[in-house]
């Protein structure tokens, strides 16, 4: 499988971009900006997006999501708790001086269970409230990868302190969702270096007490 990872927006948003090279077509998860530059990556493949996934409704991971969806006609994923947010991409564009993206219209739920197939890959949807109510993680057992969103990161958690955030419903989160996973899962997060959860049981202060 093609998995290119590319820090797109002025917050280095992680974009991951999934294809199958069998059939041509690739998933794109959090196109939070440089909408030119994920559809290079597509175009170097030659795959055609079936599907944009976003994590959660922050504007670094959703703002080039309308952009992405009118120039390739794939269908936009979220977390039916996280509307509210991404209804306020205009207040989410104020606080950074931002210019407001395009609205984003959402097409399919990402539910806690589901599946989105790509080729002979299953990825599963981990609801992961915390960070925001509608806050999600894609599993990827084939590949023992997990895209954490804003959910972990390397040494740390998700932010709690931005409307829609629980401290405690975050590290619940970690716990009963992610922690269940085998040690040697690649976690992509929402932003920075990669890590595995082998690493982050260990030397992840946040993680010590679950």
């Amino acid at each position: 499988m093609i998995h290119e990872i590319l820090a797109v927006g002025p917050l280095a948003c992680n974009c991951s971009i999934f294809g199958d090279e069998d059939r041509g077509e690739a998933i794109v998860v959090d196109p939070g900006d440089d909408v030119e530059e994920i559809e290079r990556i597509l175009r170097r493949y030659d795959l055609r997006a079936k599907a944009i996934v976003v994590t959660h409704a922050h504007i670094d991971h959703v703002g080039g999501a309308a952009r992405l969806r009118a120039s390739t006609n794939a269908p936009v994923f979220l977390h039916p708790d996280d509307l509210q947010l991404l209804g306020q991409l205009e207040m989410q564009a104020a606080w950074l001086g931002m210019t407001p993206p395009p609205a984003v219209p959402v097409d399919g739920e990402l539910s806690e269970g589901r599946r989105l197939e790509l080729g002979a890959a299953s990825f599963e949807v981990l609801h992961t409230p915390g960070h925001t109510p509608g806050s999600v993680c894609l599993w990827l057992p084939a590949e023992k990868k997990l895209v954490a969103g804003d959910t972990l990161f390397r040494d740390s958690i998700g932010r709690t302190d931005l409307p829609g955030g629980d401290g405690r419903r975050i590290l619940h989160s970690i716990r009963e969702k992610l922690l269940c996973l085998p040690e040697e899962t690649f976690v992509i997060p929402g932003h920075g270096p990669c890590t595995t959860l082998e690493r982050e049981r260990r030397f992840n202060y946040f993680l010590q007490h679950l």
